[in-house]
This record gives C-alpha cells, sequence and structure tokens, in this order.
C-alpha cells in the first residue's frame, strides 16, 4: 500500500485525496500510511499557503524517491529482468512533466539565497480548486513575492504574467514583488517590463545553486 500511495504521488498532482484515490485506499487508511512514511523519513506533507479546506500535498524528502517510485517501483519486474524497454518509454513520455516540480524547488532555493538584503522569512506554495502559485513567499521586512515556474519549450508571454496577476487576486494575495522563472526565456514584450517589482529569471540562473 505504502508504493501505491507513493506513486499515486510521484505521477499524480501530489494531493493526499488524489494519491488515495489512484492507490484505491479510503482516506483515513491512506492517512495512517502517510503518518507512518512521514515518521520513516520518507516523505512530508506540506499545506497550501492561505486556502482553507484544501488536500495537503505529498512532499519526497529525496528527489530519488520520487524518481524511483515515479518510474522503477511500478515496472520493477521487468528492470530485474533486465527489460527497459518500458522504463524508456515511461520516462521519456512523462520526464518534462516530472521535472516541472524539480525547476520549481530549485526556483524556491534560488528565491531564498538571492534575497540577501531582506531575507526571506517563509516560502511555499498556494492551490486551491481552480488555480497554483508556484511561490508564495514573505520577507522578514513583511513584503510579499509571488511567482511562477514555467518549465516548457516556449517563451514566458505577457499573458502569462497576467494570468499569475489574475491568480493573485482570486487567492486574496497581494504582491509587492512578482518573479517568473522560465526554462526557455521569455517574449522581448516581457523582459521590457522588467523592474523592480516584476523579476525574471531563466534556466542560467539557477546556476548559482551550484556554488557553495
Amino acid at each position: 500500500m505504502f508504493h501505491l500511495i507513493l506513486t499515486g504521488a510521484a505521477l499524480g498532482d501530489r494531493r493526499t485525496n488524489s494519491s488515495f484515490k489512484r492507490a484505491k485506499v479510503s482516506f483515513d487508511r491512506g492517512m495512517d500510511c502517510i503518518d507512518e512514511l512521514c515518521d520513516l523519513g520518507v516523505i512530508k506533507l506540506e499545506s497550501t499557503s492561505g486556502a482553507h479546506d484544501m488536500s495537503d500535498k505529498i512532499l519526497f524528502r529525496a528527489p530519488f524517491l520520487r524518481f524511483w517510485f515515479a518510474f522503477i517501483s511500478p515496472i520493477f519486474k521487468g528492470i530485474k529482468n533486465g527489460d527497459y524497454t518500458e522504463f524508456f518509454e515511461k520516462f521519456k513520455n512523462l520526464k518534462s512533466e516530472f521535472i516541472c516540480l524539480t525547476f520549481e524547488q530549485l526556483s524556491h532555493e534560488y528565491i531564498k539565497r538571492s534575497f540577501q538584503e531582506d531575507k526571506i522569512y517563509n516560502i511555499n506554495r498556494y492551490w486551491d480548486d481552480d488555480r497554483e502559485i508556484n511561490i508564495v513567499a514573505k520577507t522578514k521586512s513583511g513584503k510579499i513575492i509571488a511567482g511562477l515556474c514555467k518549465y516548457t519549450q516556449t517563451k514566458v508571454k505577457k499573458s502569462d504574467l497576467a494570468k499569475l496577476e489574475v491568480d493573485c487576486t482570486a487567492a486574496h494575495i497581494k504582491p509587492d514583488i512578482l518573479v517568473i522563472f522560465s526554462k526557455n526565456g521569455f517574449t522581448h514584450e516581457l523582459k521590457s517590463m522588467k523592474s523592480k517589482s516584476l523579476r525574471l529569471f531563466s534556466e542560467r540562473n539557477l546556476k548559482i545553486l551550484l556554488e557553495k
């Protein structure tokens, strides 16, 4: 049952309810498993920032464990027998979607490191039934930061910024600073809008995390 729940979390939206449905277990039984897995140090739970009555999300404590339960554990028998065909096909189809969370986590780390003069007091995510905001942070001085992480083959556009602003309004978040992280950069129109209150970061910016 642990494997079923962890595989559901690794391949799904990470919400506890969704993972239990994938594993076909009841909420109460599922939460008993979650408690045990938290005690074992395999996962931890994170709550949405500000929304009420939303399912918590499952976060693997080690990125490799998420990879294992997404791509290895479900087809372990074939891999054990030396057949990697299904693995490579599955990984190819889900690679970009799977890496999105890793890109988001690296963006969180970059935010924590880059705000040195006004250090990050708290950083989280927001989700409800209609929207997700990848970064919601608060600095020591009380400034609110909200952000978007896009791990796609296309450049981030002005319309992506507009959607982030709409989502923040709907979530009753009033950001002082908006940040956007993009794998493949930004349109010229969006880059021309950069300011102290709109900060744009590409994949190259994350190299700073490799420094000690």
